[in-house]
C-alpha cells in the first residue's frame, strides 16, 4: 500500500511539474512576442523640438493669432493650433476654454480626442507587425478571427477602405443588449452573431469605414497579446516621447487630469458636455488622445522613419486601388488629395464634440495641426485660411535659421 501511495505521489508531482513547465513556456512566449514587436529602440535619440526665432516669425504669428482670436469669438473655436515648416515650429498657441463651467483655459498640456485622426496610428501599428512578419497585408481577417462573417476581406482592404463592411455603429445601436458599451472583442463577437449584409464584395469600391479600423485594432490585440493602448504606448508613444498621448476606452479606462471632454453649444451661449455612447469603448477608428505638440513629434518621427521603414512609409502615402485598378483617395491611415494644385496628405476627425485635423502640404513642406473640442464645424475653411496666411506672410527661405529646444514654446 505504501509503495502504491509513493507511486501516486510521484506521478502527481510529475504532472504538476509538467504543468508548470507548459505555463512557463506559454508566459515566456507571450512576453517574447511583446518584446519582439518593439521596433524603435527607445535609447535612440528622438527628434527634438525645433523652433524658428521670433524675429523670423513675428509677422506670420501676428496674423495667425489675429485670425484665431477672431474665430474663437465669432465661431466658438476652443482648441490648439500648431504650424511647422520643414519640421520646425513657426507657430503654436491655444485658444478658449478647457472647462467652460470653471472657465479654465486650454493650455499646451490639454489632451484632445483625435477622432478619426487616430486611424493613422492603427495603420502604423499594422505596418510594424507587417515589418516584423507577424502578419501580411494580404492576410484575410478570418485567419485571426475564424468566425468573422465576411469572407475574403484582407488587412489591405481594411486599411484603404475597400472592404465593404457594414457600419459597426448601426450594429452596436441595434443589436447590443447590455447597458455597458462593448469592447473591441465583444463587438467582434457581436458581428459574428449578427446577420448584417456587407455593402459590396471586398476590393470593388471605396467606402470610408470606421468598422475596418476597429477590426484592424482587434487584429493588433489578437496578435500582440496586448490591448491596443499598450501596443501604441510601447511602439509609438514612448519611443517618440509622446508623453501626453494615450488610448481611452469609455467605461473601461479612468479619465486623466488634462483629458478634455467634448462639448456642444446649446441655444447659442451654453456649452453642454457630450456624454459617452454605446460606440465609445471601441478603439482603433478613434479614441487616441493627444496634444498638438505630441502630434508634431509624431509626424517628425514618422517621416524620419523612426517608427516604420521608408518602404512602409511610402506605402502609407500611396493611394490604394480597387480590383479594377481605380485609385482611391486614401493610402493607409491618411487621405491623399490636392489642394490649390499642391499634394496634401491629411486626415480630419469629428466625434462627440471634437474636431481635429492634421495636414501635410508636400510642395511647401508645411504641417498644420488643429485640435478643437466644442463642435467647431469649419475645419476645412480654417486650414485654408492658415495656409494662406503662412504663404503670404512667411518667408520660406528662412528655413535654415531655427533653434532647438525641448522646453521653449513657439512664438
Amino acid at each position: 500500500m505504501s509503495k502504491y501511495l509513493k507511486k501516486v505521489i510521484v506521478f502527481a508531482l510529475i504532472i504538476l511539474f509538467c504543468s508548470f513547465i507548459v505555463d512557463t513556456i506559454e508566459i515566456t512566449s507571450e512576453k517574447d512576442l511583446a518584446v519582439d514587436i518593439i521596433v524603435v529602440d527607445i535609447k535612440k535619440e528622438v527628434p527634438k523640438i525645433a523652433l524658428y526665432p521670433k524675429d523670423k516669425t513675428q509677422k506670420v504669428s501676428h496674423k495667425l493669432d489675429s485670425l484665431l482670436k477672431r474665430i474663437n469669438k465669432r465661431h466658438d473655436f476652443h482648441g490648439s493650433i500648431l504650424v511647422a515648416h520643414k519640421g520646425k515650429i513657426l507657430f503654436s498657441n491655444e485658444y478658449g476654454y478647457a472647462n467652460f463651467k470653471k472657465k479654465i483655459p486650454i493650455d499646451d498640456k490639454s489632451v484632445f480626442q483625435l477622432a478619426s485622426v487616430s486611424k493613422q496610428f492603427t495603420a502604423t501599428a499594422i505596418l510594424i507587425l507587417n515589418e516584423k512578419k507577424h502578419l501580411s497585408l494580404s492576410d484575410s481577417v478570418t485567419k485571426y478571427f475564424p468566425n468573422f462573417p465576411y469572407a475574403d476581406v484582407t488587412i489591405k482592404h481594411l486599411l484603404n477602405h475597400t472592404g465593404g463592411l457594414p457600419k459597426y455603429f448601426w450594429i452596436a445601436e441595434n443589436k447590443w443588449k447590455s447597458e455597458k458599451a462593448p469592447s473591441n472583442f465583444e463587438m467582434m463577437q457581436l458581428m459574428a452573431d449578427s446577420d448584417v449584409s456587407r455593402f459590396f464584395m471586398p476590393g470593388r469600391n471605396f467606402d470610408y469605414s470606421n468598422t475596418g479600423y476597429f477590426v484592424l485594432a482587434s487584429i493588433i490585440e489578437k496578435i500582440s497579446g496586448m490591448n491596443y493602448g499598450q501596443f501604441l504606448k510601447i511602439n509609438i508613444f514612448d519611443p517618440l516621447d509622446m508623453n501626453n498621448s494615450f488610448v481611452y476606452s469609455f467605461e473601461n479606462d479612468d479619465m486623466k487630469s488634462d483629458q478634455l471632454h467634448g462639448y456642444r453649444l446649446y441655444r447659442g451661449w451654453r456649452h453642454i458636455k457630450i456624454k459617452g455612447t454605446v460606440n465609445d469603448a471601441i478603439v482603433g477608428d478613434k479614441n487616441v488622445y493627444s496634444t498638438s505638440e505630441d502630434l508634431y513629434k509624431w509626424m517628425i518621427g514618422l517621416n524620419s522613419q523612426k517608427i516604420i521603414s521608408k518602404e512602409s512609409l511610402q506605402l502609407m502615402y500611396t493611394k490604394g486601388k480597387t480590383k479594377s485598378g481605380r485609385k482611391v483617395p486614401y493610402g493607409l491611415g491618411f487621405r491623399i488629395g490636392t489642394k490649390n494644385d499642391e499634394k496634401v496628405i491629411y486626415h480630419y476627425g469629428k466625434w462627440n464634440g471634437f474636431s481635429t485635423s492634421i495636414s501635410q502640404y508636400i510642395d511647401s513642406d508645411l504641417l498644420i495641426i488643429v485640435l478643437e473640442h466644442s463642435s467647431y464645424s469649419s475645419m476645412n475653411y480654417l486650414n485654408k485660411a492658415i495656409k494662406n496666411i503662412v504663404d503670404i506672410n512667411f518667408d520660406y527661405k528662412t528655413s535654415k535659421q531655427f533653434i532647438t529646444s525641448s522646453n521653449q514654446k513657439a512664438p
